[in-house]
C-alpha cells in the first residue's frame, strides 16, 4: 500500500519557516505519528517516499487555508474532485469536513465536525449491540461514533464523490476496514424500502439542506423510517436552522409536525444538536398516548 502524507496550509507554511529536517504529523492530526521531512537548501521539501515538493508549491499551499493536499506517488494533489454534479473538497478543519459547491457538511463556526457529530449521536445514545441506520454517510463521522459506541452500523450514501472524498479522508477510514460498518451506495429515499420492518433499533438521519434534498423530509419518507424501527426505537432527524433567522421560517416545527402523522411519539427539539428526536411506541402503546 502506498504511503500518503496529508498537508494543509498549517504544514505548509510550518516547512517554509524550517530549516534541516522537520518532525510533521501527516495524517491531519488523526494520530500522533510523525515523520521526518527534510528541508533542502533551495526551500523544497524532501518526503520520506523520495517526492520533492518545491518551494514555490509549499507557498501556494501556504496561502489556500480551504483545501487538503496530499504527497502519494511522487505526486501532490488536492483532495477535490470535479465532476458534473459540482466542485468537490476536503476542507481542513479538525477533522476535516467536505465542501460541495461552496457548502460544508459539517457545522464548522462555534463548533468543530466531531463536536457536531457527537451532538447528534447522543441525542439517541447508541449501544452495544444495537443495529443503527445512518442514512446520509458524508465522510462517516456519524457510522464511525455509532459504531465505537458498540452497535452494527447501516450507513447510506448516494453521491460517489462523496465516497470516493470518504476514500480520501484519513478521518474516514474506519468506514472501509471491514469492521461493524456496512456502506451502501444509493439514495436513501428508495433504499429504505428494501429493509425489512422493525430491523433499527436506531435512525441517525443527517440529510443535506431541504433545498437540495426535500424528498428526505417529507412525510413519504417519515413512515418509511417508522415502518423500519422497533418498537422503541429512536430517532434523530437533523434539521438545521435555515431561513429561520432571516425569513422566520420554522422548519422544525415542519419536519415534527410529518413525524407526529407518521406515528412518532415524544417528537421534540434538540437545540444543541439543531435537530429533533423522535420514537416509536413499544408495542401495544399507541401514537399520541406518549405526546
Amino acid at each position: 500500500m502506498e504511503e500518503i502524507y496529508y498537508i494543509t496550509f498549517r504544514e505548509a507554511r510550518m516547512l517554509l519557516a524550517s530549516r534541516g529536517k522537520v518532525k510533521l504529523n501527516p495524517d491531519l492530526r488523526k494520530t500522533n505519528r510523525v515523520l521526518e521531512v527534510e528541508i533542502k537548501d533551495d526551500g523544497g521539501a524532501l518526503f520520506p517516499d523520495g517526492t520533492l515538493v518545491e518551494r514555490n508549491l509549499l507557498e501556494k499551499i501556504a496561502r489556500d487555508d480551504g483545501t487538503v493536499y496530499f504527497v502519494s506517488n511522487g505526486g501532490v494533489y488536492k483532495a477535490a474532485i470535479a465532476s458534473e454534479s459540482g466542485f468537490y473538497k476536503l476542507v481542513p478543519t479538525i477533522p476535516p469536513t467536505i465542501e460541495i459547491n461552496g457548502i460544508r457538511m459539517h457545522r464548522t463556526k462555534r463548533v468543530n465536525p466531531l463536536q457536531d457529530t457527537r451532538n447528534k449521536v447522543n441525542t439517541v445514545n447508541p449501544k452495544e449491540g444495537e443495529t443503527v441506520l445512518d442514512t446520509c454517510m458524508g465522510l462517516g463521522y456519524t457510522a464511525i461514533e455509532a459504531s465505537k459506541r458498540g452497535a452494527y452500523v447501516i450507513t447510506i450514501e448516494k453521491d460517489p464523490n462523496v465516497i470516493e472524498l470518504a476514500r480520501i479522508n484519513p478521518w474516514s477510514r474506519e468506514l472501509f476496514t471491514g469492521g461493524k460498518i456496512q456502506v451502501i451506495q444509493g439514495d436513501a429515499f428508495e433504499v429504505v424500502k428494501k429493509f425489512k420492518q422493525a430491523s433499527f433499533d436506531v435512525v441517525i438521519h443527517d440529510p443535506p439542506r431541504f433545498s437540495l434534498a426535500g424528498h428526505l423530509y417529507s412525510e413519504e419518507f417519515h413512515r418509511e423510517l417508522f415502518r423500519i424501527l422497533k418498537p422503541g426505537g429512536r430517532l434523530f432527524h437533523y434539521v438545521g436552522n435555515p431561513g429561520k433567522k432571516y425569513r422566520k421560517k420554522d422548519l422544525q416545527r415542519g419536519v415534527m409536525e410529518r413525524l407526529r402523522r407518521a406515528g412518532f411519539v415524544g417528537v421534540r427539539r434538540v437545540e444543541e444538536a439543531l435537530g429533533v428526536v423522535a420514537k416509536k411506541p413499544e408495542k401495544g402503546i399507541k401514537a399520541g398516548q406518549w405526546d
